[in-house]
């Protein structure tokens, strides 16, 4: 069996915490990088291989991203925890948060069973650094093309309100920094309400279908915010709000797929590893709450369109190197 360094889990554990969250495929890089590193790497952090103690160490890392999420959003899940609840209880779905609810858990339903279906098929047989090198170049394609066709859309059309809140402006006053402090916290809450009336205001049909193209990120190398994200867009939603329900869609998935495998990692695959997981779970969970709390920010005034050029562009290198070397 392959042994699994330090130096390895810290560096796939950084990689996997951004790269879930940013639209680039945190598994297309998971495959990628130690190809192109070669020699030792390449033989232990073959995520193909069956009997990998790899596999038991990525079950970690997507334990940490979704704990990062959780934590970044924990006023989010909590109202939409407390919709559901509510919504059980008087039988109905009227209140924005009710419709969140409901509409992450009729989300999930197709990406969990098409990730219980194809998910060992996919990384076996797709998961090797040629089929990753091809769908990272997808992945930008399918970038760029979703930023082209928002922009052909007529202006005002989709979700009501899609196009955000505009934030204070004018000169900052002599204020106290503590007051300061509180003004941002309230309109951060604001924006964040406003936001949440604008997701719900999604049929539950554009919710399963933006919530479905999570299947796609099962392919190596297809990133799954990317591909919500466009779907997002495609739907009406502005960049802030199809971040941010891309994600909220993220969340119960990546959580719910390392949860089903920590069998691998309690069992003989996740022998003799368990500082490198906690060392790679560390620095993944932590870049996983830094990278979200950037991509909130980015997207409201910015696009996909560096990262389509990224992926392209790493795509194509990678593809490149790995044919001709």
């Amino acid at each position: 069996m392959s042994h699994l360094t330090y130096a390895e889990a810290i560096v796939v554990g950084l990689f996997q915490g951004v790269t879930e969250l940013f639209p680039v495929s945190s598994l297309g890089h998971s495959v990628l990088i130690p190809a192109l590193i070669g020699g030792q790497w390449a033989k232990d952090l073959n995520v193909s291989a069956p009997q990998s103690p790899y596999l038991a160490f990525i079950v970690g890392l997507h334990v940490a991203t979704a704990a990062a999420l959780l934590a970044f959003f924990w006023r989010d899940w909590l109202r939409i925890i407390s919709g559901l609840l509510t919504s059980i209880r008087d039988r109905q779905v009227q209140t924005p948060d009710q419709r969140r609810a409901w509409m992450l858990i009729l989300t999930t339903i197709p990406v969990g069973i098409s990730g219980l279906a194809l998910e060992h098929l996919f990384r076996t047989v797709l998961g090797k650094p040629i089929p990753a090198a091809i769908f990272l170049t997808l992945n930008g394609v399918i970038l760029y093309a979703g930023e082209r066709l928002r922009r052909r859309a007529p202006a005002g059309a989709g979700v009501p309100g899609a196009a955000g809140t505009a934030g204070p402006s004018g000169t900052v006053g002599p204020a106290s920094h503590a007051g300061q402090t509180r003004t941002a916290a309230r309109q951060a809450a604001r924006t964040d309400l406003a936001s949440d009336r604008r997701l719900a205001a999604l049929s539950f049909t554009e919710a399963t279908l933006v919530g479905s193209a999570q299947i796609l990120a099962l392919l190596p190398g297809i990133s799954r915010s990317g591909v919500t994200m466009v779907a997002g867009l495609a739907r009406g939603l502005s960049h802030e709000d199809a971040a941010r329900f891309s994600f909220l869609l993220a969340t119960p998935v990546i959580l719910a797929a390392g949860v089903l495998k920590i069998p691998d990692l309690t069992g003989p695959l996740g022998a003799g590893i368990g500082g490198q997981v906690l060392a790679g779970s560390l620095c993944s969970g932590i870049g996983a709450y830094l990278s979200v709390r950037y991509l909130v920010r980015y997207f409201q005034t910015r696009t996909l369109t560096p990262f389509a050029i990224y992926c392209i562009a790493a795509g194509l290198a990678s593809l490149a190197y790995l044919t001709l070397a």
